[in-house]
């Protein structure tokens, strides 16, 4: 099989079911767990925007025009507190008001600890998933992107927004109780939820004291007893055992690959 690749697509099942996006085909990846594949890279990279031929990939598989123009590649997906959509300077406003202007959530994951996230309703559960969360649990449910980038900004005061993928990648992590810290940190952030909800309206800043905690366990047969992160650009022929996957990662027994950073990247897979 040969063609672009693109970020894995996933279902929550138990375990997460995982298909990776090889040209036309959509190759089952839980099938390939303890058997032998070779991943070659041909050293042609096609934007996944455009589709136009690229020497570099920017924000994971766009040519440099697209990442210089489009609305999803602007700092503010990153940052979302930064959403400039009111001044007028959105680069593609359109698109802003398609995803920016529909309903966030705000959660709480345990990936490689306690983090907190934003995600649009409809990436729900998949953004945990690539995100390699054991543990998910919605806490806020808002209506733009910008009021979630705001709450966000304030309980990553109490607890991290990052993952640590060495971390994620070695085990799985110990069970946490998150509608407990969830409890703690509305408390904590009480003084400044209220004054988003006096900016924005009670309506536009809903607290889900509701809602249940989703577990989430993957394909994994083994974790590797050393970590090394493999890398397309430097190495065009990677082969080994696939041991399991989690988040966007391939878990072979001669390193990890993050299939997203690679996406846009001309591949071809044997199997044996």
């Amino acid at each position: 099989m040969k063609g672009d690749i693109k970020k894995m697509r996933v279902e929550l099942s138990s375990p997460v079911h995982y298909k990776l996006p090889i040209g036309d085909e959509l190759v089952v990846m839980n099938d390939l767990i303890g058997k032998s594949i070779r991943l070659e890279y041909s050293g042609e990279i096609h934007c996944i925007s455009c589709g136009r031929k690229t020497s570099k990939s920017f924000a994971q598989g766009h040519c440099y025009p697209c990442f210089r123009d489009l609305a999803e590649c602007d700092m503010c997906i990153m940052k979302p507190e930064t959403c400039h959509y009111e001044a007028g300077t959105c680069r593609q406003p359109e698109w802003g008001l398609m995803h920016c202007f529909q309903s966030h959530y705000v959660y709480l994951a345990n990936s490689s600890g306690i983090k907190v996230g934003i995600t649009r309703g409809t990436q729900i559960p998949t953004r945990w998933i690539d995100q390699g969360a054991g543990q998910a649990l919605p806490i806020f449910k808002v209506q733009t992107r910008l009021q979630s980038g705001l709450l966000e900004v304030e309980l990553k005061n109490h607890v991290s927004d990052r993952t640590d993928w060495r971390k994620m990648l070695k085990g799985d992590s110990e069970m946490i109780d998150l509608a407990e810290i969830r409890d703690r940190l509305v408390l904590e952030s009480a003084p400044v939820i209220n004054d988003l909800k006096k900016k924005f309206g009670d309506e536009a800043i809903q607290f889900l004291p509701n809602e249940k905690q989703v577990e989430i366990q993957y394909p994994i047969e083994n974790y590797p007893l050393k970590l090394k992160s493999l890398n397309l650009d430097k190495q065009e022929k990677i082969e080994g055992v696939l041991l399991g996957i989690k988040g966007q990662y391939l878990i072979l027994d001669c390193g990890v690959l993050n299939i997203r950073k690679f996406s846009g990247y001309e591949i071809a897979l044997h199997v044996s």
